[in-house]
């Protein structure tokens, strides 16, 4: 026999204090130097966690439906280990059970199986004698039941109070404590009940106020001799370790995502998982770059994730690495949030993409208590298998065609499932079916560690760099993408050695930059190739340089960024304090620019072409047609010396307000030298060159502009070009074999629709392509692809061939 003094916290209703009165008496007893495990009946995650603020110990859920009567007890004794007493909150009405079941894993059921006194909370602010008459109903509907007293919520004048009070002896039970009416003492709720205790930064305070207005206006003594007054109970206390056994004496790494974003599960799960010789580790979705190291399963609980899910998409690189664990093999479980966060999108914004549906909320509020049965074998079930388990969402997910569902509930097929993954809305406790946490926890046990190679852990640091622009996703550039130990189709430098030449020039500019660098040469070289008077012409550092003066240049009412593009010249002018304007190219459209969704009091508008990283080269008509007067046209022709005989190019046209932005760091393998310039009418180019700041253009740059402007660089630009076209082609042959979409690319890349999460999964593969859901206009089903020399190219094509994405609908 083992003694535990407790009780439970029962009300005729939902409504009616529970969670209040529970959590502050909780906090109010532990205050008092009791040692206090809180409890809750069914399946709630939220009220636990405000337990857990009141205790100082795990919250924990008694529900004979989830874990089967036998275990009630057991699972009571486990969580009240070394407390003092135990404090039970009901849910509900007392009485109120399973639909159709006479009120099993009611608070009433519960309160018979642990053989608990029932203390009675009633909300009286709308009421006088009948709160008696209730009472007195609830006490006498069920002789099993012992109300030992009455807690008066929500109290009003001293008159009432006392009318209510008599009313309570009259019906021969106990006034054990009123609280008066107070705001302060209510949580916030929101569409699926309260706000969970994780995610409220002063839910500590609010914890400290209840057990403060508690313990003033309860009668403590007489709460603790309630408690004492329950007899002693024959179980012996649940144990994890009767449950399951661990498969190796090593100690698998489990992923458990948690902080705000995912707060829902049951202790006993990483309890389980710990006795089946797993070693549970939490990372935070909001925040963590990348998944714990050496991770062998992952376990998505329950959350919120449909509130945080912007912040949730903008940590893109835990989101890859999440996807290259579970399609490379890693065991992974995922319930309700966790399939939201598993998902190709939630509220079309892209997540994880490992199962193939769009999630969104709906009108409907699925809540059910069912009984499931296993569809198929999988990482967690067997075939015709059945377990208990909860629902409680607002969200529905939208799968894609042959998939596998998890679960049969009702006759209808639920969920998704893979031998090693297994993702739905069902919401199992663990302790009520350790079978499944045996299996999770073998096939962890079995698994490759994720990420604990060396080179592996390279990627996924390089990973977690690549996408450090999220959630500043504009500053995102391919060189982030790139790590030791990844075939770089990511940067479109030229792969090719340096002309001898150009060498030469770097290093004689390195030599003569003993003075104070003279832009002059370059200015006069760069106006010779382009046939341009010299005072057209302003040598830059980069066209980044070029980019920032143009944003300084004026002060813009409205400009425009033609996107999908090169960010740079839309975060020039955020930095100058400009509202940009976005005017996207469609795909439906072939990204091909409409020059009527340019506003016509647009000022400024900047475009490529061709465009990164579409490669779309646009008319050279289509772009003198968008000059106006008093607007400014940019043309970024980064790419246009990749072109042969550079057609549809505008740098030696003459044309009033345009000017065209140049770059040698790509085509010529020098990116680590900053090295352009501006090209425009003479006034444009003295009012740039006026806000330029000295000597920003380097002598080794200056040298380099003058070697790539001169006779030699001629005939090297052009072998370079047709290099390059030809490289594409081998690449855009290749990926149409394989059904992948692409974009007709007039630059030396392709932007190619692999499928939802295959930058992470090319990255699992060893190969960096160029993340495009940093551009606007475009999601994570896109990446943009280097051209390479077709040898290195195959290797791309044998990564692609071994992920097999789903391909997106096109």
């Amino acid at each position: 026999m083992v003694a535990l003094p407790r009780l439970v916290l029962a009300a005729p209703s939902t409504g009616q204090g529970k969670t209040t009165v529970a959590t502050g008496l909780m906090a109010a007893l532990r205050s008092a130097g009791y040692v206090v495990s809180g409890h809750k009946v069914g399946p709630d995650y939220i009220d636990p966690g405000y337990h857990a603020l009141a205790t100082g110990r795990p919250g924990r859920n008694l529900d004979p439906h989830l874990v089967g009567e036998e275990r009630i007890v057991p699972l009571l004794l486990h969580g009240a280990a070394g407390a003092d007493l135990a404090v039970i909150e009901g849910v509900m009405g007392l009485y109120d059970g399973r639909l159709g079941t006479d009120g099993f894993s009611s608070t009433a059921h519960l309160a018979v199986l642990t053989q608990s006194p029932v203390v009675l909370v009633l909300d009286v602010a709308k009421l006088s004698r009948s709160a008696g008459a209730i009472a007195a109903g609830m006490a006498a509907y069920d002789d099993r039941i012992q109300i030992a007293g009455v807690i008066l919520n929500r109290t009003g004048s001293a008159p009432n109070l006392a009318e209510i009070v008599r009313s309570m002896d009259r019906a021969g039970l106990r006034v054990l404590g009123a609280l008066p009416r107070d705001d302060g003492l209510c949580a916030p709720a929101r569409h699926l009940g309260l706000v969970p205790a994780d995610e409220r930064e002063e839910s500590a305070r609010l914890v400290a106020h209840l057990g403060e207005q508690v313990a003033r206006h309860l009668d403590l003594d007489a709460l603790v001799a309630v408690a004492g007054s329950a007899v002693d109970l024959d179980a012996l206390p649940w144990d994890p370790a009767r449950e399951v056994t661990p498969a190796s004496a090593s100690r698998p790494v489990v992923a458990v995502a948690g902080g705000r974003a995912f707060t829902f599960r049951y202790p006993e799960t990483e309890e389980l998982l710990c006795a089946a010789g797993c070693e549970v580790v939490t990372f935070d979705p909001l925040v963590d770059p990348a998944l714990p190291d050496g991770t062998q399963g992952v376990y998505l609980g329950g959350g919120f994730p449909e509130v945080y899910v912007n912040e949730l998409a903008a940590n893109r690189a835990l989101l890859d690495d999440l996807h290259a664990a579970v399609v490379t093999g890693v065991p992974t479980v995922a319930e309700c949030a966790g399939l939201l966060y598993l998902a190709e999108t939630l509220h079309d914004v892209p997540m994880a993409g490992v199962v193939r549906a769009a999630t969104a909320m709906s009108d409907r509020l699925t809540l059910r208590y069912p009984v499931a049965t296993a569809a198929s074998d999988s990482l967690l079930t067997r075939t015709g298998e059945q377990v208990t388990g909860h629902e409680f969402h607002r969200t529905r997910a939208v799968p894609a065609e042959g998939d596998r569902p998890a679960w049969l509930v009702d006759g209808e097929a639920t969920g998704f499932t893979t031998d090693t993954w297994h993702a739905s809305y069902l919401h199992v406790h663990w302790a009520g079916h350790p079978h499944l946490a045996q299996r999770f926890a073998d096939a962890v046990h079995a698994a490759v560690p994720h990420g604990r190679a060396p080179a592996l852990v390279e990627r996924r640091r390089a990973s977690a760099a690549a996408v450090a622009g999220p959630p500043d996703p504009l500053r995102h550039h391919g060189d982030r993408e790139t790590a030791e130990g990844l075939l770089d189709f990511a940067v479109n430098v030229y792969a090719g050695e340096r002309p001898r030449w150009l060498l030469d020039a770097l290093y004689g500019g390195v030599d003569g930059s003993t003075a104070y660098p003279d832009p002059e040469p370059a200015r006069l070289a760069i106006a010779e190739q382009h046939r341009r008077r010299p005072d057209e012409v302003l040598p830059t550092a980069g066209a980044a340089e070029a980019f920032a003066l143009v944003a300084r240049l004026r002060p813009w009412r409205r400009p425009v960024v033609v996107h999908p593009q090169f960010t740079e010249p839309h975060v020039a002018l955020d930095q100058a304090g400009c509202r940009v304007t976005t005017v996207l190219c469609r795909p439906e459209d072939g990204f091909g620019l409409d020059p009527l969704a340019v506003p016509e009091e647009a000022d400024l508008v900047v475009i490529g072409n061709p465009t990164n990283p579409t490669g779309v080269l646009h008319p050279a008509a289509l772009i003198r047609g968008l000059r106006r007067r008093g607007r400014l046209v940019v043309v970024d022709e980064a790419f246009m010396d990749a072109v042969p005989d550079e057609r549809e190019s505008l740098v030696g046209e003459r044309l009033d307000g345009l000017v065209v932005v140049r770059s040698l760091t790509k085509h010529w393998s020098i990116p680590g030298v900053r090295v352009g310039y501006v090209v425009g009418e003479s006034s444009v180019v003295d009012e740039l060159s006026a806000r330029q700041t000295p000597w920003s253009v380097s002598a080794p740059a200056i040298a380099a502009i003058v070697a790539c402007s001169g006779g030699a660089a001629v005939s090297e630009s052009r072998r370079r070009a047709v290099d390059l076209a030809r490289w594409r082609d081998d690449l855009q042959n290749g990926l149409r074999r394989r059904g992948i979409v692409q974009v007709p690319s007039a630059a030396p890349f392709v932007l190619a629709r692999v499928g939802a999460g295959a930058h992470a999964a090319l990255r699992a593969q060893g190969v960096a392509v160029r993340r495009a859901d940093t551009f606007p206009g475009l999601d994570d089903s896109w990446v943009r692809i280097a051209a390479r020399p077709p040898a290195r190219t195959a290797d791309l094509f044998a990564a692609l061939d071994r992920i097999r994405l789903p391909l997106p609908a096109h």
